[in-house]
Formats: structure tokens, C-alpha cells, sequence
């Protein structure tokens, strides 16, 4: 609660007052707007909180800035932004339970008997993180399980990727599921012996999400604001929150009135309904001095690989007969991205599988040429996370100038189970951005956090190396498709601000720009991958403003 007080503090006293600032003695980097790689050892920061000019070592130095830090050689970056997360879902995993550190069922079963023995007073148990393949389980997990655990109280847990959920015989009494129950379209309730097993994929999960307790408004603000302090504690300056509700955007909106929205926050709408009722009629304007808006509305096409609810041109090489899950029909796809694009609203389409990827790129290809006709203005379609490609299907992103919204840290943690669901023969269009780029598509990166850490040090580590936290496999998985250092930072910061129509203020450190950056200890153009893991932010500015700083973790201001 102390750290949560101080977090409230500090965000509070970061108004949108700014001085002149020189931040001087750096190992300055950039990319320009055409992606060249800058240098500079002093940042001017005028008194808008935009950058006033990069310093070469030659430049005459303001002799009396209000503001002056010497940055004692340290390497200085722009603000790192993470094209595809969930803020709320990082906010309620640092709130609630979190499995994803168990490495088996008994030790998630032992985490989720302590943690109802030391929270009496919930009327459900809530959380997140499980994954039976990281268990090695070899099956999904069942409410017979769960009820091991805890029997009396209803136990409702998300899977890691947030596509599936298991409950325990509590939790579906309250839901009243029995084995009547029935599968509703774009999702499967997981059954044995004639009954639910007690897991529900995609569209499933509604079934018990529907019966659990809604979180209150003071709820909200606090996952927000856990949620900006890990935030700023991994050096995220921005990112684009994939999927984003009513009850969330007005915690936003609550959060910017008190002036304690310190990270921008790039809103898509948690499909049509959300994206009307949000932003009306067209695409918020920048809120709360650019730290806010909503530009587009997330759409999902089909699950996950892990839960095998992917849609795949072929079945499953683990699961003869399963092909995953389409979540929309056509008709149903093309209906939701006409009535947003009319209003020229950003489509962003979860596509996982080979198969959603080709629908969606289908689609897209129907809708491109009425759209130019009809609706004048810039579409840049964006396919969100776009893992497993029909290598046939490549050319077309670049055709179609589709934006590869990717999220580098899947590829390692993904790998062994990618083998298993794929098979050898489907791997060549998995997880394939340097094949992407090389046909001319632009690759915006992030974390998809929760599913993953926000950590983009460990995302461009893994970009560059194809590799996991261990070095493993030796040499990168597929090592032909890691890209440079040069293509991994533009992933964080310009090419991830184009992708969310933000390039004009932030992505990179180039004059007139917002003075997003961040300190860190390393050259992320020299050091090798496994000292990009293992940076982390000295410091991290927004506006021209610190955040934060490394000393105890606090977030304090400048």
C-alpha cells in the first residue's frame, strides 16, 4: 500500500509543466523518421517537454539550462513503446493470483491453496497465468484438479495467453454449467466422460466470466496504477492497449483528470460496441498532453496455439482432426471492419493461425479498393501478433501494406510447443520477421503482456538472436529469421508508433518530437544478447519529465 501511496504521488506531481532541460555527457541514440541510425552526446529539451536539438560533441552547450543532469556516459534511447499489450490484464495480474512461475500442477495447486488461505474474504478466486504445457502435463488441466486445491469456493483462472480458463466445480455451479451445457460458437467447452472437464476456450470462457464478481471502479484505478509502475520500471514510455473497454477507458480517463496518466496509452476498442461507445463517431483527439487516445478497434479472428485455439489451414499435428477455432464468420469479419473503417477507425485483427492469417488478409484485400473509393484516407491495417504464415501468404502483407504487429518474446517461449502443435513442416512461415521484412513489411513490436513480461530488453534479445533466456538452442531457432539490432529498436519505437498513427509525436528523439527516453547502462547496438536481457532502465522520461528512476524502485519525479 506504501508504494502504492508514493506511485499516486509522483504520478500527481508530474504536471505538464516543463523547464528547459540539457541532458548532457550521453552516448545518445536514435533512428530518424527514415529509420537511419542517429548519434548525439546531449539532448536539448525545451520547454514543452519536445525535443529542441541533439548535441554532437563539437555543439555549443546552453550556458544557463534551468535544468541540467549529467548523464556520465551512459547511453541514452528513445522511450521504448510496446505495440500490443493490456494494461489493465498487467494491472490485475500484479493484483490477483499468478501462476506463471509454476512449473507444475502441484506447485500451481500448492500457490493457489495458499493464496485463498491468506484471502478469507474473497468470494471467488481469481487469476491468471497457468500453462500445462510449461507443467508438462501432457493434458489440460481439470476442475477435479482445482478442487484439490480449494473445493469450497469458486476458482476461475485464465490461461497465460488469456484464451482459455479453468474452473473448478464451485465456480461452475455459480455459472450453472452442466453437461447439457454446449459449446458456443468460436469456442469449446473441454469435456470428459459426457461432462465439462472444467476448461472453457475463447468464446467459452464467457460462460463463467459472466458469473464471477465485476471488479469495482477503485479497482481499476489500482490495477492502472500497478500497472504504469511496472511500466515505467521496464522502460515502456507508451503502448497500444489491444482490446480496451468502457470500465477501462473511463479509469484512463479518471487517471489523466488527476493528472496521474504518466504512460501514453494508444486505445483499441474491445471490438465494435466498446469502440462506439468510447470514441463516438471517429477517433478520440490526443488527450491529457498526447498521453491518450483512441484511434482503432482490435478485432479477434481466432485463439491461441497453446490452447489450440489457433485456426489452422490443417489439423493440429498433436490434435488429428482439430483445426482451432474462427471466431468470426466472413460475412461477420468484413460486416465489423467496413462499419469501423467508414468512421476511420484503425482495424487491428488477432490472427494467429495460417488460416486466420489468410482470412484476414482476405479480407482486407475485399475491402481495400471499395474503402479508397468510398472513404478517403489512410487505412494501415494492422495484423496483431501474425505467427504462423503459409509462407505463400508473405508477399501479400507487403501488397496489401499490411502492418506485422509482433511480439518478438513468443518465438522463445513458444518454440517447443510450436514444434508439437505445427509439426516440421509448418515451421517455415512461423514466427518469420525477417521473411516479413524482406518482402517489405513494416514489423511493429511488443509483449502482449500479461501473456509475456512487458520486458522489450528481453524482446529485442530474442529478435536479434532467436533465442531464449538461457541461450537456447544454440545458434537461434531458425536463426535465419532474426533480424538486426537496427530493425529490433525500430520495432519499439518508430515503426510501433507509426503503427498506432503516433509517429508524428513519439518513436523517435528527432526535433520537435515529445522527449520520451530512457538511461540505461548498455549500448543495445553492441552489447550481445544476453546483456540486452539483462538491461534494465536507469531512468525513464516522458515529456521531459522523469518517471522514474533505479535507486528503490520508486517512481519519482524530476
Amino acid at each position: 500500500m506504501k508504494r502504492l501511496l508514493l506511485a499516486a504521488l509522483a504520478l500527481t506531481l508530474a504536471a505538464p509543466a516543463h523547464a528547459d532541460t540539457l541532458i548532457d555527457n550521453v552516448n545518445g541514440i536514435t533512428l530518424d523518421k527514415d529509420g537511419k541510425l542517429v548519434r548525439f552526446t546531449g539532448l536539448l529539451i525545451g520547454t514543452d517537454g519536445k525535443v529542441k536539438q541533439l548535441l554532437d560533441r563539437k555543439d555549443k552547450r546552453p550556458e544557463r539550462p534551468d535544468f541540467k543532469q549529467d548523464g556520465r556516459g551512459k547511453t541514452l534511447i528513445p522511450g521504448l513503446i510496446d505495440a500490443h499489450g493490456h494494461v489493465m490484464g498487467l494491472g490485475f495480474k500484479l493484483m490477483l493470483l499468478d501462476l506463471s512461475d509454476t512449473g507444475s500442477l502441484a506447485e500451481a495447486q500448492a500457490a493457489i491453496r495458499k493464496y485463498a488461505a491468506e484471502n478469507p474474504e474473497m468470494p471467488w478466486i481469481i487469476g491468471t497465468g497457468w500453462n500445462q504445457e510449461k507443467w508438462g502435463l501432457g493434458r489440460f488441466p481439470t476442475a477435479a484438479d482445482l478442487d484439490a486445491a480449494v473445493p469450497g469456493r469458486p476458482v476461475w483462472l485464465e490461461r497465460v495467453d488469456g484464451h482459455a480458463g479453468w474452473a473448478n466445480t464451485a465456480a461452475m455451479a455459480a455459472a450453472k454449467i452442466t453437461p447439457a451445457s454446449k459449446s458456443p460458437e468460436g469456442g469449446r467447452i473441454e469435456g470428459a466422460g459426457g461432462k465439462p472437464s472444467g476448461v472453457f476456450v475463447d468464446a467459452a470462457m464467457r460462460l463463467v466470466d459472466s458469473a464471477k464478481p465485476k471488479p469495482l471502479a477503485r479497482d481499476l484505478d489500482r490495477a492502472l496504477y500497478l500497472a504504469q509502475q511496472k511500466l515505467l520500471e521496464q522502460g515502456i514510455t507508451a503502448i497500444a492497449d489491444m482490446g480496451t473497454t468502457i470500465e477501462e477507458w473511463q479509469a484512463y480517463r479518471r487517471a489523466g483528470d488527476k493528472k496521474q496518466l504518466a504512460v501514453r496509452i494508444i486505445s483499441y476498442g474491445g471490438d465494435i460496441d466498446n469502440m462506439a461507445i468510447i470514441a463516438g463517431s471517429e477517433p478520440t483527439p490526443w488527450l491529457y498532453d498526447d498521453r491518450l487516445r483512441m484511434v482503432g478497434v482490435k478485432l479477434y479472428l481466432d485463439g491461441a496455439l497453446g490452447s489450440r485455439g489457433a485456426w489452422l489451414k490443417a489439423p493440429y499435428s498433436d490434435a488429428p482432426g482439430q483445426k482451432g477455432l474462427p471466431l468470426l464468420t466472413p460475412a461477420q469479419l468484413r460486416n465489423k471492419m467496413v462499419r469501423a473503417s467508414m468512421d476511420k477507425f484503425q482495424v487491428a485483427i488477432h490472427a494467429i493461425g495460417d488460416a486466420a492469417n489468410a482470412e484476414a488478409l482476405a479480407a482486407i484485400a475485399d475491402l481495400t479498393a471499395d474503402l479508397a473509393t468510398n472513404v478517403p484516407g489512410e487505412r494501415r491495417w494492422r495484423i496483431e501478433h501474425a505467427q504462423i504464415i503459409d509462407p505463400a501468404d508473405i508477399a501479400r502483407f507487403a501488397e496489401l501494406k499490411v502492418i506485422a504487429s509482433m511480439q518478438p518474446i513468443h518465438q522463445p517461449s513458444d518454440r517447443i510447443m510450436a514444434e508439437a502443435r505445427l509439426g516440421p513442416d509448418r515451421l517455415k512461415g512461423a514466427y518469420a520477421w525477417r521473411s516479413l521484412q524482406n518482402a517489405g513489411v513494416r514489423l511493429a513490436f511488443g509483449s502482449d503482456v500479461p501473456v509475456e513480461s512487458a520486458n522489450p530488453f528481453a524482446g529485442i534479445a530474442a529478435a536479434i538472436s532467436r533465442t531464449d533466456a538461457r541461450g537456447e538452442p544454440f545458434g537461434g531457432w531458425r536463426p535465419e529469421e532474426a533480424v538486426s539490432r537496427e530493425t529490433a529498436l525500430d520495432g519499439f519505437t518508430r515503426t510501433a508508433a507509426y503503427a498506432g498513427f503516433a509517429e508524428d509525436r513519439i518513436g523517435t528523439l528527432m526535433p520537435g518530437m515529445r522527449a520520451d527516453f530512457l538511461i540505461v547502462d548498455a549500448d543495445p547496438m553492441l552489447a550481445s544478447p544476453d546483456e540486452i536481457r539483462r538491461m534494465t532502465p536507469l531512468e525513464t522520461w516522458i515529456g521531459g519529465y522523469r518517471y522514474y528512476k533505479q535507486k528503490d524502485g520508486a517512481t519519482v519525479g524530476r
